[in-house]
């Protein structure tokens, strides 16, 4: 895991997930210990806090999008990144982690994070330019169990 990926997983307490590839990365997320806000979809106001309750991961609608949150978690198309970027700003996030879903033979993986070259240098350049780090090397669910030594 790039020492980047690690530093922003530690520094971080709560996770904003813009969707999710599959379930493993709001539970992997949540059984981490990070407090976890899903933006669930289709409305606007469909927005969840994932919990840990007796062993059980649990989500509870909330309604309105979190007031911060350290980093946020887009698995979304480009076109709705500078959006997502700019809320990501108004909840004082430090980093924005993007995943495509996608092999490097651009086949659909719940654990890639291939883009084309001028795809990823787009999103970096939104992101960046908001004054954010960009991640977009390594498939989260992963990197966090990297980091809690279970990989």
């Amino acid at each position: 895991m790039p020492v980047r990926c690690e530093e922003i997983l530690r520094e971080a307490r709560t996770v904003v997930l813009h969707d999710w590839p599959s379930r493993d990365v709001p539970d992997t997320l949540t059984r981490a210990g990070y407090e976890v806000v899903v933006f669930g979809g289709p409305k606007p106001d469909d927005v969840f806090a994932s919990e840990l309750r007796d062993g059980e991961i649990v989500e509870t609608r909330i309604g309105v999008p979190p007031d911060r949150g350290d980093l946020v978690y887009v698995f979304r198309p480009i076109e709705e990144l500078p959006a997502i970027v700019a809320d990501a700003q108004r909840m004082g996030a430090t980093a924005v982690w993007c995943q495509s879903g996608l092999s490097s033979e651009g086949v659909t993986d719940p654990r890639g994070c291939w883009t084309s070259e001028a795809e990823s240098q787009e999103a970096r350049r939104i992101v960046e330019s908001a004054g954010l780090t960009y991640v977009a090397d390594a498939y989260i669910a992963d990197a966090v169990r990297t980091l809690q030594g279970q990989v």
